[in-house]
């Protein structure tokens, strides 16, 4: 029996919206993971082959396993899989199809009733094919085929993001076929330019109309394409409108306009395309740094990796959207999408929610860093790739530059700036308003062979201690940290004495942020760096999040790893100690953060490391009630260790933290800091008793009932009276029912080798995290958590439609 799907013939009117010509295309697919012959034949029977919708991300289902490179998370990322859905054409439809693929993580081949129809090497890239489907029945097959060794980090594997299906008319704007600027900005008016690319209909009338917010039309032009326009060539189409007193896109208030163009012929309308874009300025000056509407903005950013933890590289908007907002609170105003063009729902994300992006098409242009990279296929697609991904982003507001590369290797090539002018040039030609940039670890290299000189923004990894020396020698040069950090820990644990070691026989870091490899250094550094240097654009760390693979310092046979310890987020979405120092020097609301937790028997009377994050003027810290006295931040400074990268003795001196050396006792360790002798924020840990009961903390309790929305779900291990048992490590089991399932669960342990996918989960340093997603259905999901000897916790979720 074969999966079917029935295509309604689209009437496109004035009145219809864009989501009639493009289509979700992810639900009833089948799948099977190996190669087979005659997969993509519409005959062939896939009555065997597992159901799922899309996105899908093969590899994360596991089994982890030590064969596999722990630099990709020990997870199967190579092989075969293919994918079939069928669906029948009415024979009333005379539309044109296309498909389009946000991403096929690796070596995609698309095929429609058994003929070739498309594909793309670059597991990043969206692309689209045009479909020539038969009246009734039609099947297509896409065949993925991931290789071994394809990657520095865990890519995933298969349709990992969404799908669409576009029908048209034979006259249409064409697939990422309009592109917005905005060349004149005041208050009292904009200037808006929208260029529309379309085919076929000589004398169509194109007409587009400018929405704010509320659906309010602000705006709106028309033209007249030329009388011998073609079906095979598309017919650029320029309107200029004038929106007066705009709204300003903003991070602070990140309002979004949307341009609807129509397409008419004969008085009927046949195309309808929707363009949500921002009216904003964006400037980079030598002095000042970055201005968004004329404003200095310091870039606050971070890098981050596309996956989403336990959900692996399948892409889903609530995920994406969390791990936004939990770095928002922290001060975050910008991302890096390391070092990869993103899922369009980033993008979609940053402009609702005010974050600021720096686009990033490759890791490595010709020469390779892994075996079987995108180097493989760079001289054939490399520009391709490129243009599409500027073709497709370009309307975001969010996007402020665009990345042609990350430490790629022809920084130490005396030919490396060719492919760098090359890349830019692509750039200037579809994107004429961003500056391109690229993020130079081998800085001496990649400015010795004029490398740094073919990018607008030359971007810097790890190098605060030249700052000063690349801006005096480069007086024209506007630069910034494009990579930052790269400190190392693990949520929760603390390793005494206080040093910076390389390596810890747990294979955990310690949370006293003091740890990096050899080349990175701790979040102090840099600040001190930013400081100093008020020109400097800002800076994106190393990383936001934890992500899969990559396990520095470990990954050996000895100290096996499948996920990172750079996040200043753990994989599950709970913050380490780093998160409230980026807050304190980020924000400037009151922070005041304690570490590490009180939980030191048979340490009773040795000193223990107690530091402070905050940015008050003072802090009192008390043990038991009784004053240790306040220390004052910038003046009281603190001494911690460092690589000799940074400093020949391995001291550097910070002003970001105040610390005291205080003798254990059990009890309650209280911190007040104060602003001016006002008390403006308190923080305190305590001695947790023996784990006595689990508690559920859910961030939504009510879901869309669509299938696709998440609620993240934090379990905490506490004692009797409520306080989180920082060493707790039980086994968690849990169970929902109603209107929803178990989607994953995770701890943010980056040794743990437990299944994503399984219904229980040890805890780590007394948290772990359950995700449900809701069914189709509305109503009651219900959640329970046990765990022997445990008092077990419940909680309630509404799915509403």
């Amino acid at each position: 029996m074969r999966t079917r799907l029935v295509l309604l013939a689209i009437s496109l009117t004035l009145a219809a919206s864009a989501a009639d010509r493009r289509t979700s295309f992810n639900s009833g697919w089948r799948f099977l993971k190996g190669d087979v012959v005659g997969a993509e034949r519409v005959a062939f029977e896939d009555s065997g082959w597992r159901k799922l919708n899309l996105p899908h991300d093969w590899a994360i289902e596991g089994p982890f396993d030590k064969k596999h490179n722990s630099n990709t998370g020990g997870l199967p990322i190579d092989g075969t899989g293919w994918y079939r859905k069928h669906f029948v054409v009415p024979a009333s439809s005379d539309l044109l199809y296309s498909l389009e693929i946000d991403g096929a993580m690796s070596n995609s081949t698309v095929y429609l009733n058994g003929t070739r129809v498309g594909g793309r090497p670059y597991g990043y890239a969206s692309f689209a094919v045009d479909l020539r489907p038969q009246k009734g029945d039609n099947v297509i097959a896409v065949r993925v085929s991931p290789e071994p060794d394809s990657s520095r980090w865990y890519p995933g594997a298969g349709l990992y993001r969404n799908v669409w299906l576009v029908a048209t008319n034979r006259i249409r704007v064409d697939h990422w076929g309009t592109f917005v600027k905005t060349p004149e900005v005041t208050d009292a008016m904009a200037t808006v330019v929208l260029i529309a690319q379309v085919f076929g209909g000589g004398g169509a009338d194109v007409v587009t109309e400018i929405q704010d917010a509320s659906g309010r039309t602000v705006a709106n032009a028309s033209a007249v394409t030329s009388p011998s326009a073609t079906d095979s060539v598309p017919q650029m189409v320029a309107l200029t409108l004038k929106v007066r007193n705009p709204m300003r896109w903003d991070i602070e208030h990140p309002y979004l306009y949307k341009a609807i163009t129509t397409v008419r012929q004969d008085s009927k309308a046949l195309d309808r395309y929707e363009t949500p874009f921002g009216i904003r300025t964006i400037e980079f000056d030598r002095e000042k740094g970055f201005l968004l509407n004329g404003r200095s903005v310091k870039l606050k950013g971070v890098c981050n990796h596309h996956d989403l933890g336990a959900l692996g590289a399948a892409v889903n908007t609530r995920a994406i959207e969390r791990q936004i907002e939990i770095l928002k609170a922290m001060g975050m105003n910008a991302i890096r999408t390391s070092h990869n063009p993103p899922a369009p729902e980033l993008l979609d994300a940053c402009d609702r929610l005010g974050v600021l992006v720096m686009d990033e098409g490759f890791d490595m242009w010709r020469i390779p860093k892994v075996k079987n990279g995108a180097a493989k296929f760079f001289d054939e697609w490399g520009e391709r790739d490129f243009r599409d991904m500027i073709r497709r982003d370009r309307n975001h507001p969010s996007i402020i530059m665009w990345s042609i590369g990350n430490e790629v290797p022809e920084q130490g090539r005396a030919d490396g700036w060719e492919i760098a002018k090359r890349l830019t040039g692509y750039a200037h030609e579809e994107d004429p308003p961003r500056p391109t940039t690229s993020g130079f670890n081998e800085w001496t290299g990649a400015i010795k062979n004029g490398l740094a000189d073919q990018v607008d923004l030359p971007g810097f990894n790890y190098k605060p201690m030249y700052y000063d020396q690349i801006r005096r020698e480069h007086p024209k040069w506007i630069i910034y940290g494009s990579e930052t950090a790269s400190c190392v820990s693990s949520r929760g644990v603390y390793h005494l004495p206080l040093e910076a070691y390389d390596k810890h026989p747990s294979t955990q870091v310690t949370s006293y942020d003091v740890v990096a490899p050899p080349w990175a250094y701790c979040p102090d550094v840099e600040f001190e760096a930013q400081e100093r240097n008020p020109g400097l654009l800002g800076e994106f760390v190393w990383t936001g999040f934890d992500y899969l693979g990559e396990p520095t310092p470990y990954g050996g046979k000895d100290d096996w790893a499948r996920s990172s310890y750079f996040g200043i987020v753990d994989l599950a979405g709970f913050p380490k100690d780093r998160y409230y120092l980026y807050q304190s020097v980020w924000t400037a609301k009151p922070v005041l953060h304690l570490l590490p937790h009180w939980n030191w028997a048979g340490r009773e009377g040795q000193s223990i490391p107690v530091m402070a994050y905050t940015n008050a003027q003072e802090v009192e810290l008390f043990l038991n009630g009784k004053s240790l006295g306040r220390k004052k931040l910038g003046t009281d400074r603190v001494v911690i260790p460092v690589n000799p990268y940074v400093s020949d003795s391995k001291r550097f001196t910070t002003r970001y933290r105040l610390q005291w050396d205080v003798p254990y006792a059990p009890g309650n360790l209280r911190a007040v800091g104060y602003r001016e002798g006002k008390q403006v924020a308190v923080d305190e840990v305590k001695t947790a008793g023996v784990p006595a009961r689990l508690k559920l903390s859910p961030d939504r309790v009510t879901l869309h009932a669509d299938g696709s929305d998440l609620a993240f779900i934090t379990v905490r291990v506490e004692d009797k009276n409520g306080n989180l048992c920082p060493g707790a490590a039980n086994l968690i089991t849990f169970r929902v029912t109603g209107e929803g399932g178990r989607e994953a669960v995770d701890n943010g342990d980056a040794t743990s080798l437990e299944p994503f996918q399984a219904d229980q989960r040890k805890a780590f340093s007394g948290l772990a995290l359950l995700i449900v997603r809701p069914s189709d259905g509305r109503g009651k999901i219900e959640v329970s958590a046990e765990s022997p000897g445990l008092t077990p916790a419940h909680a309630t979720l509404a799915a509403i439609k």
